[in-house]
């Protein structure tokens, strides 16, 4: 087995679309397309994933209470940002939804992208693939703009986030 060297922001992206196909079958070539992340990446984070306790050995099953906690304890920590200049780009955070329905803020959050059509302070996603995958899944979109809340976000807006990320993973 190849030497374990910690997890990478990405991970988090591919136990997530993992865990919103519920019980669908999936394909690591489906995986690496749906995230635009290549299939080396895809195996790699698996075993890691494997490794940190957060994916059933046979690489199937997410180990969800272990994922929640991870996410509500550990994310902001790991994988921290601080909102920077302002780009366009596409809303995350507490500027997406879910969040966005419950907090008015007047600081726009998003991930620098070319596409996007707003304008905001910039924070990087976990991957830099993550605004096109998010474009192509709105669920997927939702549930990483509610883990960037967990990345930034203060006491309110981290309550709010692992609400949401209870009930939708």
């Amino acid at each position: 087995m190849k030497k374990h060297n910690g997890m990478r922001p990405h991970d988090v992206i591919v136990l997530v679309k993992i865990a919103l196909k519920k019980d669908n079958s999936w394909m690591m070539k489906d995986l690496a397309n749906e995230l635009a992340i290549s299939s080396s990446e895809i195996s790699e984070s698996l075993t890691r994933s494997v490794y940190a306790g957060l994916l059933s050995s046979d690489k199937k099953k997410i180990m969800k209470s272990a994922l929640l906690e991870f996410l509500e304890h550990g994310i902001k920590y790991v994988y921290p940002q601080h909102p920077g200049a302002l780009v366009r780009g596409l809303p995350t955070a507490y500027s997406a939804l879910p969040l966005s329905n419950e907090i008015e803020s007047n600081e726009i959050i998003v991930w620098p992208f070319a596409d996007g059509n707003i304008r905001g302070h910039s924070i990087e996603p976990l991957h830099p693939n993550v605004p096109l995958a998010c474009m192509k899944d709105q669920e997927l979109y939702e549930i990483l703009a509610s883990i960037d809340a967990l990345r930034i976000g203060k006491a309110r807006e981290r309550q709010l986030a692992i609400q949401v990320l209870k009930i939708r993973l």
